[in-house]
């Protein structure tokens, strides 16, 4: 196999502290041990010639620049991801005027509750211009929801405080659970290229994340999940998703993977499989 040169685009103020929070750091890992030149590039500013460039921007939004500064490299992936935000993604959003019966979620618009956005707030005006209506509000108004694990359900939609419907920064979803006996599941799809895991995460909290997690099985992807990445464009990244009354409901589209450092012979193999297809662009 010919060796290539990869370069991974970051946001400007990323530090390469950060990047052990990624997934992608431990893909690189594989393809450096392939062989392959792995640079990770921090911002716009200086241009390293590759034969293919990540973009890997942590932002529910992509600024332009980035993604004009990606296409100078001949190979650009994830270069239609721009806007993961939930108000794009979902197909569940409901307003106070829906007819609709069921239990409802209040989420934030942002990836990451906003997270990501948050370090941007003492940046240039010139960023805060690229994200209008964004910083309107304090942190401490959005405190409401500091993490996932206090996303609100509601029985109903005449239940959810007015206001919410009146903040830009929150969405009001249908809760459609996938349930078992007393267990929640989630899905999460990962993939890059033609190469993907799946896995489903077991919980008894309805909020299913890492730290409630009880249990992990390797499955299958759903066909309809699968097109719904061609459908959004996405390259690399992670879809969460249920099956509820028998049809996929996509909760999340992610394309800057989290992960944690833990290294088990199963993670590491799903990651080997993954990182894997980074070589399906250069066939």
């Amino acid at each position: 196999m010919p060796l290539h040169t990869i370069a991974v685009l970051f946001h400007e103020k990323n530090r390469k502290r950060h990047l052990r929070s990624y997934a992608i750091s431990f893909l690189a890992e594989f393809w450096r041990q392939d062989g392959h030149r792995v640079h990770f590039l921090f911002g716009t500013r200086k241009f390293v010639p590759a034969d293919l460039v990540l973009i890997h921007v942590d932002l529910s939004i992509v600024p332009d620049e980035y993604l004009e500064f990606a296409s100078r490299y001949p190979i650009v992936l994830n270069r239609a991801a721009k806007d993961i935000r939930k108000s794009r993604i979902s197909t569940n959003l409901v307003e106070p005027t829906n007819p609709y019966p069921g239990k409802v979620i209040v989420k934030t618009d942002l990836n990451c509750r906003g997270s990501p956005e948050q370090m941007l707030e003492r940046a240039p005006l010139r960023w805060m211009r690229s994200f209008p209506g964004r910083f309107a509000r304090k942190r401490s108004e959005r405190a409401g929801i500091g993490t996932p694990l206090d996303y609100k359900i509601y029985k109903s939609l005449a239940d959810v405080p007015r206001a919410t419907f009146e903040r830009n920064d929150l969405v009001v979803e249908k809760f459609l659970p996938e349930q078992e006996e007393n267990f929640f599941f989630v899905r999460n799809y990962e993939f890059l290229g033609d190469c993907a895991t799946c896995t489903r995460l077991a919980s008894t909290d309805p909020i299913v994340k890492d730290q409630t997690v009880a249990r992990v099985e390797e499955i299958e992807p759903h066909p309809e999940i699968m097109e719904a990445r061609r459908r959004l464009n996405f390259d690399y990244g992670k879809f969460d998703y249920v099956i509820h009354d028998g049809k996929p409901i996509l909760l999340d589209a992610n394309k800057t993977t989290g992960a944690d450092r833990i290294r088990t012979p199963q993670l590491n193999a799903r990651r080997r499989h993954r990182a894997n297809g980074i070589y399906s662009y250069f066939a």
